[in-house]
């Protein structure tokens, strides 16, 4: 038996056919258009999102000659998506996670956040970062379209329920938990969506998914619709949760980093809702199919792998992604060159959504490969700063930092990183833990796999990197960067 897993990431969609043993036996991988209409505007065209899932599946299935059993979903997170209940397809373009616009609505928020009640009972933040501002936009900027929403004739979600609803051909609408837990809709405690947040950003709950566990029957592909194929969808979750149980962090205190576009931590906390002091998140992890919440701690960074796409696309200094670690080994040091990579506001423990980049210490001898050496840095920096708030608020270190996404397979910068956080960082067999991820809760929920202990051993580590210097004069010279660069 074999499951289809489908990763519709932030830049392009992978599909994944995994073996009972949790072997990857063919992928397929299909890029899509990113729109910046206006800066700080980041939107996808929901059309092109589902033509590259089509894509990457139609090559996945060819690359292996045995049918899939299940499906298994996971997604960018926090992306707004609005469609027609029975044409599917979409008025208008998808608000994406990086997108700032909604930060004109944070003061009238905060008015109505007296006792700081959104974040203790979403575990978000006030910030432009997630779903709930997304759809106010909409309402207060397309009327027309919003009239539509409140009749009934369009739908709201995230890209998990779009794809569902593609994959299903309208039968099913509906988000799983983890994807729930980012809209800053949904009640962490109960698990569903919370009439007093609904009220708050003025979302009709008729026009939202139903609430799902992370595992189970959830629903099922229609043939027509999905390249003939008709299959159990039996697993979902948001790509970072994805990417923790794909990890198998199954236990109190794991912690994972995935370097994608962005960065993202997760430490599992089970059943601890944490409210960060630290400027982190709560989020749940996944829910299982008896409704019992998994938690985590979450620390989001906007721009990671975003910053070498800039290098390569913008500044034309590389030619590919990869090559940015050879340009950086080139010259072996930033020679005092401090990026702060910025380009889309700066995440978490900082939560600035307004701040832009900046370059400081540049000198005449400043050398492209001084630059790409101070970006991989960047990376590291940020998800320095973010393990430091979780320590804070765990009062105590982590032990180890598992990591993946494609990032993660650059040595330099997880040598980088394993100095700065002074822990060991171990790199995982799979580095695709997030697509892998939706494979294992896919495969659970059919059945394949009785329970998450026969998982533990399907992605267990390749590499492990032990601190071997001192970066903290650089960290702390990084931070004066970005109190700098705040004031712009």
């Amino acid at each position: 038996m074999s499951i289809l897993s489908i990763d519709a990431g932030t830049t392009g969609v992978t599909a994944l056919i995994i073996s009972g043993s949790g072997e990857i036996l063919s992928r397929g991988y299909t890029e899509f258009e990113q729109h910046f209409p206006q800066p700080g505007w980041v939107e996808h065209d929901p059309e092109q999102i589902w033509q590259a899932t089509l894509s990457s599946v139609k090559s996945a299935v060819q690359g292996h000659s045995e049918k899939p059993t299940c499906i298994g979903i996971t997604n960018q997170r926090e992306t707004a998506v609005i469609w027609d209940r029975e044409t599917l397809s979409s008025p208008t373009k998808a608000i994406v996670w990086q997108d700032r616009r909604t930060s004109v609505f944070t003061e009238e928020l905060q008015q109505k956040n007296q006792g700081d009640w959104i974040r203790k009972r979403t575990g978000l933040n006030i910030d432009p970062y997630f779903t709930a501002s997304k759809f106010l936009w909409w309402q207060r900027n397309h009327q027309e379209i919003w009239t539509g929403v409140d009749s009934g004739k369009y739908f709201l979600g995230t890209i998990d329920s779009y794809l569902v609803a593609r994959i299903s051909g309208g039968a099913s609408h509906i988000t799983d938990a983890s994807n729930a837990s980012r809209t800053q809709l949904m009640s962490l405690i109960t698990g569903d969506w919370d009439d007093e947040l609904l009220e708050t950003f003025g979302i009709p709950r008729s026009a939202l998914p139903s609430i799902t566990p992370c595992w189970g029957q959830l629903a099922t592909s229609n043939a027509e619709h999905f390249l003939g194929l008709e299959l159990p969808i039996t697993g979902m979750a948001g790509d970072q949760q994805a990417a923790l149980f794909g990890q198998t962090g199954f236990d109190l205190g794991a912690s994972k980093c995935t370097y994608g576009t962005g960065a993202f931590i997760l430490t599992n906390t089970e059943e601890e809702i944490v409210i960060s002091d630290h400027g982190l998140l709560a989020t749940v992890a996944w829910m299982s199919p008896d409704r019992k919440i998994t938690y985590a701690s979450e620390g989001s960074v906007f721009v990671a792998g975003a910053a070498v796409q800039w290098l390569r696309d913008k500044l034309q200094i590389i030619d590919s992604a990869p090559a940015v670690e050879d340009l950086a080994k080139k010259a072996g040091t930033s020679d005092g060159v401090v990026f702060v990579p910025a380009l889309t506001g700066l995440g978490a423990p900082f939560w600035n959504p307004d701040v832009r980049g900046s370059l400081l210490g540049i000198t005449r001898g400043s050398t492209s490969a001084n630059l790409a050496y101070a970006t991989l840095e960047a990376i590291a920096f940020q998800v320095k700063a973010v393990v430091d708030a979780m320590a804070e608020d765990a009062g105590k270190s982590i032990a180890e930092l598992r990591v993946d996404g494609g990032a993660a397979a650059n040595d330099t910068m997880m040598q980088i990183q394993a100095d700065l956080i002074g822990a060991k960082v171990v790199r995982a067999k799979n580095l695709e833990s997030t697509g892998f991820g939706a494979g294992l809760l896919a495969g659970l929920g059919s059945g394949i796999w009785g329970s998450m202990d026969e998982l533990r051993q399907l992605n267990p580590a390749r590499q492990e990197f032990a601190p071997l210097a001192d970066r903290g004069a650089s960290y702390e010279r990084w931070l004066e960067a970005v109190e700098v660069t705040s004031k712009f």
